[in-house]
């Protein structure tokens, strides 16, 4: 599908549908619609913070901030050697970011962006699209404190699309299609807030992860 019929309305109708676009490369001036058999998702109270990860994230040698660069996540999502993110899933979700529909959460350091992850919202459901590392653990220490706002802001579904073995290390599971249209319907008809909670330090966001995991 080309750019002309794609707009960000035709976007938010795909994912509330369960299916997403990708791109086979950067160069690619096409994108098609992905609707996996098998789907990745994080339930909220079970994310898996190692003994490392928790030293980490207990430093606090960096601070998180949310959709205060949004292009700069997905430029840093995009700058690996292949890549689905083609210039029209970067103007896309660039104009769902504007239309509030997009957010990013971002891992900051020494004033550099050094980590993050975006996706889309709709209704409780966080579509997680991509995340990505410039320093050791920065996308880990960004999905801990988004799976804590994601459950403080009410929502019920964390799409990660496929399942991978970094996300499975972190509490990540696979579920069917059947199952996960039955999730996504739920967390549709919910109302949640991606931008209400406030950031907690680390001590508290480690502490509530072990509350609820």
């Amino acid at each position: 599908m080309g750019r002309q019929n794609l707009t960000p309305e035709v976007l938010l109708n795909a994912y509330a549908a369960g299916v997403f676009p990708m791109a086979e490369s950067r160069d690619d001036p096409e994108v098609f619609w992905v609707d996996p058999r098998r789907r990745g998702i994080f339930p909220l109270d079970n994310f898996h913070i190692s003994r490392s990860l928790r030293r980490r994230i207990l430093k606090e040698e960096y601070s998180i901030r949310t959709n205060t660069d949004f292009a700069g996540v997905l430029r840093g999502c995009a700058e690996r050697d292949e890549t689905w993110i083609n210039d029209i899933i970067f103007d896309l979700y660039t104009q769902l970011h504007r239309a509030g529909f997009a957010q990013s959460l971002e891992v900051w350091q020494d004033g550099a962006l050094t980590g993050g992850v975006y996706g889309v919202t709709l209704g409780g459901a966080f579509f997680g699209e991509s995340m990505f590392s410039r320093r050791t653990d920065a996308s880990k220490i960004a999905l801990a404190y988004l799976v804590d706002r994601l459950r403080q802001g009410g929502f019920s579904l964390f799409d990660t699309q496929f399942l991978t073995p970094h996300l499975k290390s972190l509490g990540a599971i696979e579920i069917s299609r059947a199952e996960y249209h039955v999730l996504l319907n739920r967390a549709l008809h919910q109302t949640a807030d991606f931008n209400a909670p406030a950031t907690p330090g680390a001590q508290l966001l480690v502490q509530r992860n072990t509350q609820t995991s």
